[in-house]
């Protein structure tokens, strides 16, 4: 069993797969954003390739737990999705995980080109790690 995480950006989705035993997280690619169409197909054959049995989708609340304008189209994205997909579908909670992935980014003195290429992916990443400490009781 796999988990794939997607992190939904406006312009870039990151997409982070777990490891067989469902203990690490990786970064996998970043999406770039075009039709729904062609974005679910993507997702499909990510979740084919990997063998999915769950996808973890992070949602942006607001500080004091709110759902503000980027969390509500992220809602709405995941209704989309588990209109189009097979595998169950978990909402989880983004908070912070990009600022965390930029500031790692930033510590590895990558560019600012290569840390845009790369900071949908990692955060990706987070939220699937974080997802996975959580369910083996460590999160």
């Amino acid at each position: 069993m796999r988990m794939i995480s997607l992190d939904i950006g406006s312009k870039r989705i990151g997409v982070a797969v777990s490891d067989a035993l469902c203990i690490i997280a990786q970064p996998l690619t970043t999406i770039l954003r075009s039709t729904f169409e062609d974005e679910i197909e993507t997702v499909k054959k990510y979740v084919e390739d990997y063998d999915v049995d769950k996808i973890v989708v992070g949602v942006p609340y607001s500080l004091n737990g709110a759902i503000g304008p980027q969390g509500k189209l992220t809602l709405d994205y995941i209704e989309k999705l588990r209109d189009g997909l097979q595998a169950p579908i978990v909402e989880w909670d983004e908070r912070f995980t990009t600022s965390i992935a930029e500031k790692a980014l930033k510590s590895a003195n990558l560019s600012r080109a290569k840390r845009k290429k790369m900071i949908d992916k990692v955060s990706a990443t987070l939220i699937l790690q974080s997802y996975l400490e959580y369910l083996s009781g460590k999160g």
